[in-house]
Protein backbone atom coordinates (compact mmCIF):
# COMPACT_ATOMS: atom_id res chain seq x y z
CA UNK A 1 0.00 0.00 0.00
CA UNK A 2 1.50 3.54 -1.15
CA UNK A 3 0.43 5.48 2.11
CA UNK A 4 2.33 8.59 0.78
CA UNK A 5 0.17 8.47 -2.47
CA UNK A 6 -2.82 8.67 0.19
CA UNK A 7 -1.74 11.59 2.01
CA UNK A 8 -0.10 13.37 -0.39
CA UNK A 9 -3.52 14.16 -2.25
CA UNK A 10 -4.71 15.80 0.74
CA UNK A 11 -1.74 17.28 1.80
CA UNK A 12 -1.83 19.00 -2.37
CA UNK A 13 -4.67 20.78 -1.29
CA UNK A 14 -2.23 23.06 0.52
CA UNK A 15 1.04 22.38 -0.63
CA UNK A 16 0.55 20.89 -4.26
CA UNK A 17 2.81 18.67 -5.85
CA UNK A 18 5.05 19.88 -8.87
CA UNK A 19 6.66 18.72 -11.75
CA UNK A 20 10.65 18.29 -10.94
CA UNK A 21 13.87 16.87 -13.29
CA UNK A 22 15.71 14.48 -11.99
CA UNK A 23 19.28 13.40 -13.47
CA UNK A 24 21.02 10.35 -11.49
CA UNK A 25 24.54 10.76 -10.35
CA UNK A 26 26.42 8.04 -12.56
CA UNK A 27 29.60 8.80 -10.93
CA UNK A 28 32.65 11.13 -11.84
CA UNK A 29 35.84 11.66 -14.53
CA UNK A 30 38.87 12.39 -13.18
CA UNK A 31 40.53 14.43 -15.27
CA UNK A 32 44.64 14.50 -16.15
CA UNK A 33 45.01 17.48 -13.20
CA UNK A 34 43.27 14.96 -10.83
CA UNK A 35 40.21 17.32 -10.79
CA UNK A 36 37.12 14.66 -10.29
CA UNK A 37 33.87 16.09 -12.91
CA UNK A 38 30.57 14.80 -11.85
CA UNK A 39 28.22 12.90 -14.34
CA UNK A 40 24.65 12.83 -14.64
CA UNK A 41 22.21 10.75 -16.56
CA UNK A 42 19.15 12.21 -19.00
CA UNK A 43 16.85 13.93 -16.92
CA UNK A 44 13.56 12.07 -15.84
CA UNK A 45 10.27 13.98 -15.11
CA UNK A 46 9.06 13.16 -12.15
CA UNK A 47 6.05 14.30 -9.36
CA UNK A 48 7.18 16.04 -6.39
CA UNK A 49 6.18 18.14 -2.76
CA UNK A 50 8.94 20.34 -1.33
CA UNK A 51 8.21 21.22 2.07
CA UNK A 52 10.48 22.51 4.95
CA UNK A 53 12.64 20.55 7.05
CA UNK A 54 11.11 19.63 10.53
CA UNK A 55 12.94 19.52 13.57
CA UNK A 56 13.95 15.55 13.49
CA UNK A 57 14.96 16.06 9.60
CA UNK A 58 17.67 18.98 10.92
CA UNK A 59 19.04 16.35 13.07
CA UNK A 60 19.50 13.68 10.51
CA UNK A 61 21.68 15.77 8.56
CA UNK A 62 23.49 17.29 11.70
CA UNK A 63 26.15 14.76 10.88
CA UNK A 64 26.75 16.09 7.26
CA UNK A 65 28.01 19.74 8.26
CA UNK A 66 26.04 21.12 5.98
CA UNK A 67 26.05 24.51 4.94
CA UNK A 68 23.15 26.56 2.96
CA UNK A 69 19.40 26.20 1.97
CA UNK A 70 17.75 23.16 2.48
CA UNK A 71 14.74 21.39 2.00
CA UNK A 72 12.70 18.09 2.09
CA UNK A 73 11.19 16.74 -0.87
CA UNK A 74 8.53 13.86 -1.43
CA UNK A 75 9.06 12.10 -4.62
CA UNK A 76 7.52 8.96 -6.37
CA UNK A 77 10.10 6.99 -7.45
CA UNK A 78 13.80 6.28 -6.72
CA UNK A 79 16.30 8.58 -5.54
CA UNK A 80 19.98 8.59 -4.42
CA UNK A 81 21.99 10.60 -2.09
CA UNK A 82 25.56 11.25 -1.33
CA UNK A 83 27.18 8.07 -0.20
CA UNK A 84 31.14 9.00 0.29
CA UNK A 85 32.11 5.17 0.93
CA UNK A 86 31.06 3.99 -2.61
CA UNK A 87 32.66 7.61 -4.05
CA UNK A 88 29.05 8.53 -5.36
CA UNK A 89 27.67 11.75 -5.73
CA UNK A 90 23.73 12.98 -5.16
CA UNK A 91 21.00 13.47 -7.72
CA UNK A 92 20.32 16.49 -9.30
CA UNK A 93 16.84 17.79 -8.83
CA UNK A 94 15.62 20.65 -10.52
CA UNK A 95 12.09 22.56 -9.46
CA UNK A 96 10.31 24.80 -11.66
CA UNK A 97 11.34 27.98 -10.81
CA UNK A 98 14.65 26.45 -13.01
CA UNK A 99 16.58 26.31 -8.83
CA UNK A 100 18.75 23.24 -8.79
CA UNK A 101 19.06 20.78 -5.47
CA UNK A 102 21.31 18.10 -4.58
CA UNK A 103 20.13 14.97 -2.79
CA UNK A 104 22.26 15.17 0.32
CA UNK A 105 20.47 12.49 2.20
CA UNK A 106 17.43 9.81 1.86
CA UNK A 107 15.10 10.80 4.45
CA UNK A 108 12.62 7.69 4.04
CA UNK A 109 12.61 5.23 1.61
CA UNK A 110 9.83 3.20 0.66
CA UNK A 111 9.06 1.17 -2.89
CA UNK A 112 6.75 3.29 -4.16
CA UNK A 113 8.14 6.98 -3.12
CA UNK A 114 11.04 8.58 -1.43
CA UNK A 115 11.84 11.56 1.21
CA UNK A 116 14.83 12.99 0.60
CA UNK A 117 16.89 15.82 2.04
CA UNK A 118 18.15 18.51 -0.74
CA UNK A 119 20.86 21.59 -0.65
CA UNK A 120 20.68 24.18 -2.99
CA UNK A 121 23.22 24.50 -5.44
CA UNK A 122 25.11 27.35 -6.55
Amino acid sequence: MNLHQIASGVISAVNPMQQVTLRASTGYATGADGKRTPSYGPPTPLSGQVQELSTKDLWHLESLNLAGSSRKIYLNGEVNAIVRVKREGGDLITLRDGTVWLTTRVLEQFPEWVSVAVTLQD
